[in-house]
């Protein structure tokens, strides 16, 4: 990634000088299918050639700058008709624009851009099974440059005008309308004042299917929203798209009921493309999400649900982040943590998903909690120095924490009042950049509340804080006092406010845990008394943070614990008991609960929760409870345990149900014995069966995978696999089968393929990384431990940020959990204080995650 950074520091320099008036964006792919233009793939990369015209304005004379692009090579550059020598003013990343005139300029550039196999820029895909090739962009927060030409920083807005030349069997789109199509040539309609990075174009012979909109307003006018949705003609049969305008559709009228601003973009058009390093990008008019959101086989309605958040998390977009967009990446958590808030807010009130704050509570927090302990977390207004800190940014603090503060934010000056602020945010400032003081400002406005101290805790400040609660009783059972006791980690001592709302819980008649009394308060301070519940009976279980109003991690006093430990099965409501899965999980994190008394509860209860999102959350948990947390002496015991269980809930299950699928996709990850692999072959077979579970292909890989990992199963098995699914998604399973095996040679030739070579594509590298560890084959991958640290400094040096991050990430050797990993660790950090600051946080978090299980180990070991 040699020359390819900018720093704040540049593009404030950059936007101080240029107003942006517009592009013209001309590109030519039709070398993608071998036609005119086709670049030489054997002495380089296959390119297509790229022509930009930029008009734009210098603020003052004498002054350079730059333009972006990444480019194998730049056929011409001319500035006001002046033709610059590419050789002199290109550097492979940057054009350089010395002595500008102040006033007008036009700049034209002509490349020879290179097609993309790591999901960054214009990403070419060829399809195993009918050989079609398939294009599409993909640029946050920088990636635009390498297709055509610009000033690649948010806040050089400007209107786009993209033609596209391509087959003519093909159908072009990009984000404004289709305005004519000749022969082979599309011409898109100028879009509104827009970032680079949310730009973009999809090309191929997708499967295209249509629908619209339509919204009529108060004052009578009518909006009318062309609707698509595309995916690759291998896909066309599993492709609802009918549900998917449906969830468009009630996501639209709840984002014009609620923020009083029309949809500004014209069409809508949603695209399911293939090896996308996202789950989606909120390109106007052009949505693109990662084409696993259309289900090859049966799924459980948590998946529908996922993928109905995302749907309106990136429609969110088209007014946080898309009409208002944040002036640097300083503030991305005004687009992101809104769409991450917007998205469950929207899906809850106007679709099928109502229960989707439960899935919040439990799935989507997790990330964020995990992220805010980590050496690397930060604010949520985060110090964002160049595109490298922004790439490592998008994580679960930005998004998860970001949402989780709004939705306290909401109880704290109410919907109303957030809302109207929203509407005023869009208004004020459409087709602009923003800082957090522009949306505090119109906040501070709606609600009549100071927002500069909430904002100082909540959003300058990081770290994650406990709430435990502590009561204390009469003679006769009742409180007489209940407080909530606030903790915060040395490292990040802020204590915050926090609206809660304190439950208490006891069990009726016929042995259920209810809630018979609950207050809400604002929580300050160590230690915040709750005066309205003295005088309660004595309860078995005190929630703090019930309903899930705050932030924070939930511990429980002694009794609440043990109460949890005999009936957690029998909390009726199902959030209250998402959040106290939650909090035994993060206790057995923190090791304050060995993860063999995690692996118990769940063994116990799980087979007894209703919600699938919660259950399919509690199966990753508790492998990972195995896998990372458990002793060593104790996971061989666990594992069998594990599978026993999973086995015995799987024959439970009502057939047919969401419920057995689930349970029978976790007996398959975690199958520990012989008998475990004989039934997996069996199913697979047709030998064995279990009266219900429909053994569709999705599912045949994942039973597959297990037995190849373990030796239960040959690589001509994994090869008959792929000869019944030759599709794309086949394909990556059979990597990922392949470099599963657990074989010194296949290790080799794994590490070879994405270490030593550049040759797979992103979602191939992402494969074989998934396959080569593998948690039952510790010893066989002691030997790359050595081989990482040796081999990270290079990786990061010379691929692509986003292969960079799936290496440094992926291959970390968090399998060799022993303090001697931990000081190699530590001795690669130590020597090389130089390295990119990008590399070195991604190589702390490993270090961070893996000093964690081994706290979590010792925990566990003393059970």
């Amino acid at each position: 990634m040699p020359g390819e950074n900018l720093s704040r520091d540049e593009a404030r320099e950059r936007a101080e000088l240029l107003t942006v008036d517009g592009y013209d964006v001309e590109l030519d792919v039709r070398s993608a299918t071998g036609g005119p233009g086709r670049g030489d793939a054997a002495d380089g990369p296959l390119t297509f050639r790229s022509v930009t015209t930029i008009r734009f304005r210098a603020a003052r004379g004498g002054a350079s700058t730059f333009a972006d692009l990444i480019a194998p090579s730049v056929t011409s550059v001319t500035l006001d008709g002046a033709a610059l020598d590419p050789a002199a003013v290109f550097d492979g990343a940057r054009i350089a624009l010395a002595d500008l005139a102040a006033g007008e300029h036009v700049l034209v550039v002509d490349a020879q851009c290179a097609y993309s196999r790591t999901g960054e820029g214009l990403h070419r895909f060829v399809d195993p099974e009918d050989g079609e090739v398939y294009l599409y962009t993909q640029y946050e927060p920088a990636d635009a440059r390498r297709v055509f030409a610009n000033f690649e920083q948010p806040d050089l807005k400007a209107p786009y005008r993209f033609r596209v030349t391509a087959p003519a069997e093909w159908t072009v789109w990009s984000n404004g309308a289709e305005e004519s199509r000749e022969g082979g040539v599309w011409r898109f309609a100028e879009t509104q004042p827009i970032s680079t990075y949310i730009t973009a174009v999809v090309a191929g012979p997708y499967h295209y299917v249509t629908d619209s909109y339509s919204r009529t307003f108060e004052d009578g006018t009518t909006l009318e929203i062309p609707l698509g949705a595309m995916c690759r003609k291998g896909l066309a049969k599993h492709f609802d798209a009918d549900d998917i305008f449906l969830i468009t559709k009630q996501g639209l009228d709840f984002f014009h009921d609620n923020f009083d601003y029309p949809y500004p973009f014209g069409k809508y058009d949603q695209a399911f493309v293939p090896e996308y390093n996202l789950g989606a990008m909120e390109n106007p008019g052009c949505v693109t999400f990662r084409e696993e959101y259309i289900f090859r086989g049966k799924v459980t309605r948590a998946a529908y649900e996922g993928r109905a958040n995302v749907i309106l998390h990136e429609m969110a977009h088209m007014w946080f982040g898309d009409l208002v967009t944040m002036q640097w990446w300083d503030d991305l958590w005004l687009k992101e943590s809104f769409a991450d808030f917007m998205g469950v807010f929207a899906m809850t009130g106007a679709t099928r998903f109502e229960d989707g704050w439960i899935t919040f509570a439990n799935n989507r927090k997790s990330w964020a909690y995990r992220a805010d302990q980590l050496p690397s977390t930060h604010p949520i207004t985060a110090d964002i120095r160049d595109l490298e800190d922004a790439k490592l940014n998008f994580d679960g603090i930005t998004y998860a924490k970001g949402a989780s503060v709004l939705k306290q934010l909401v109880a704290y000056v109410g919907r109303d009042a957030f809302l109207e602020g929203a509407r005023r945010y869009f208004k004020k400032h459409a087709y602009g950049n923003t800082r957090l003081g522009d949306l505090l400002s119109v906040l501070s406005e709606t609600s009549g509340r100071d927002m500069t101290a909430w904002s100082r805790s909540w959003l300058q400040t990081a770290g994650v804080n406990s709430l435990t609660p502590a009561a204390t009783y009469d003679a006769a059972g009742r409180i007489t006092e209940l407080a909530v006791l606030q903790e915060a980690a040395e490292s990040h001592p802020e204590l915050r406010p926090h609206r809660v709302a304190v439950g208490l819980y006891s069990r009726d008649t016929e042995g259920r845990l209810v809630r018979y009394a609950r207050a809400e308060a604002d929580v300050s301070g160590p230690r915040t008394v709750i005066g309205e519940l003295a005088g309660a009976e004595r309860p078995e279980l005190i929630l703090v943070n019930d309903d899930d109003l705050t932030y924070c991690k939930v511990r429980f006093d002694e009794v609440s614990l043990a109460t949890l430990r005999a009936h957690l099965g029998d909390i009726t409501d199902p959030l209250a008991r998402a959040l106290c899965w939650s909090a035994l999980w993060n206790l057995t994190r923190d090791g304050l609960m060995p993860a063999r008394d995690f692996v118990s509860l769940v063994l116990a209860f799980a087979g007894r929760e209703t919600d699938i999102g919660v259950l399919q959350m509690l199966h990753a948990w508790t492998r990972g409870a195995l896998v990372n947390y458990a002793a060593p002496a104790w996971r061989e015991e666990g594992g069998r345990a594990l599978a026993e269980g999973a086995l015995g809930e799987l024959r439970l299950a009502e057939p047919g149900s969401e419920h057995q699928l689930a349970w029978a996709r976790f007996f398959a990850s975690v199958a520990a014995s012989d008998s475990d692999f004989q039934l997996l072959a069996g199913l697979l077979d047709s030998t064995a069966r279990i009266d219900g579970l429909d053994v569709d292909q999705e599912l045949r890989w994942a039973f597959l995978s297990p037995l190849v990992a373990h030796s239960a199963a040959d690589e001509a098995a994994v090869d008959a696999e792929l000869a019944r699914d030759d599709t794309a998604s086949g394909k990556r399973h059979h990597v990922r089968c392949l470099a599963s095996r657990p074989s010194a040679g296949v290790k080799a030739r794994a590490w070879a393929d994405v270490v030593e070579s550049d040759a797979l594509s992103n979602a191939l590298v992402e494969a074989t990384i998934a396959g080569f560890a593998q948690s039952s084959q510790r010893e066989l991958l002691a030997p790359y431990t050595a081989r990482y640290f040796e081999a990270i400094e290079r990786v990061w040096a010379e691929r692509s940020i986003q292969i960079g991050m799936a290496v440094v990430r992926g291959l970390f050797p968090s399998l060799q959990d022993d303090p001697a990993t931990l000081e190699a660790t530590d001795a690669w950090l130590a020597a090389r204080a130089d390295a990119a600051p990008a590399l070195r946080r991604l190589v702390l978090e490993a270090r961070d995650d893996l000093a964690r299980a081994l706290r979590a180990q010792a925990a566990d070991s003393v059970a």
